[in-house]
């Protein structure tokens, strides 16, 4: 029981992680439609900027997160901007074509940069919690913990202020919300900022308990697909679902049987709900 009670911390940890890479992807691509495949690699992008921060900055991890998240909300504007707003009206493959050659762009540059070798954020929250036989390291309960504000600070953003209505109002109609003066442009710009700066946040999550490379993006963001298909495409609560579903389920899976099958678990959960509930577990039929 002890080791069952272990393996769902570990789960929930990493699916912290999940819902934070899943949640950019539902405002980029269950709002506007752009299949977003740099957005793994945006978040390593965050990472390695985090990393830079802790070493040569001599921030600690959370602030360094904070100005992460600042910088990389302005690299995800930059990318609307200049690489998928002259494509906005064009047939949907062309967005297809930039977003794989940005990921391809993104980790080739980050290779060159930083190196093909893995590097880790260094942090200094070693502390283990234990209760009873389980344990947890603070570094992962503080994770969880950023995670989950940044949760509930997003819902609230998107829930009850006017520029969240606003998304919200785009993401059911974007013609009469640009009838009635809703500016579809500053739309764009602000759901790739969010997303990008969730998506770092991601990066640092994973660097500080884990490690960064620059060609793991593509494995991330593919895992965020699964996880927003898991919840239904556009659902903020399925995507929280989906992250914490993937993450258990993983470390469960890991535990019973073999972490080298870890991917597999999670597409394989994916093709039985398309299966079964195409629309997936809180999206719209």
């Amino acid at each position: 029981m002890e080791q069952l009670i272990q393996q769902l911390l570990n789960g929930i940890v990493m699916g912290g992680f999940y819902v934070l890479v899943a949640l950019g992807l539902t405002l980029i691509f269950g709002i506007l439609g752009i299949p977003h495949f740099a957005h793994g690699a945006v978040a390593i992008a965050g990472g390695y900027l985090s990393y830079l921060i802790v070493t040569k900055l001599h921030f600690s991890l959370f602030p360094a997160m904070v100005v992460c998240m600042v910088v990389t909300a302005a690299l995800g504007a930059a990318i609307e901007r200049i690489a998928y707003r002259p494509v906005s009206h064009a047939p949907p493959i062309n967005a297809f074509i930039i977003a794989l050659g940005l990921l391809m762009f993104m980790e080739t540059s980050m290779t060159l940069i930083f190196g093909p070798d893995q590097i880790m954020i260094p942090s200094s929250y070693h502390k283990v919690l234990s209760l009873g036989g389980v344990s947890l390291v603070s570094l992962r309960l503080y994770l969880l913990l950023t995670s989950i504000v940044l949760i509930v600070l997003l819902y609230v953003f998107i829930k009850y202020t006017k520029l969240g209505k606003a998304i919200r109002a785009v993401s059911q109609n974007p013609d009469a919300s640009r009838v009635v003066g809703i500016n579809i442009n500053r739309i764009r710009l602000l759901v790739f900022a969010l997303g990008s700066a969730l998506a770092a946040a991601a990066g640092t999550f994973i660097g500080s308990l884990f490690a960064l490379y620059p060609s793991m993006g593509g494995n991330i963001v593919m895992k965020g697909f699964v996880v927003i298909i898991l919840g239904g495409l556009g659902s903020f609560p399925g995507a929280i679902i989906g992250g914490m579903l993937i993450g258990i389920t993983e470390s469960l899976g890991g535990w019973l049987i073999s972490s080298a099958y870890k991917d597999v678990f999670s597409f394989a959960i994916m093709i039985l709900l398309l299966v079964f509930r195409p629309q997936g577990l809180l999206g719209k039929r």
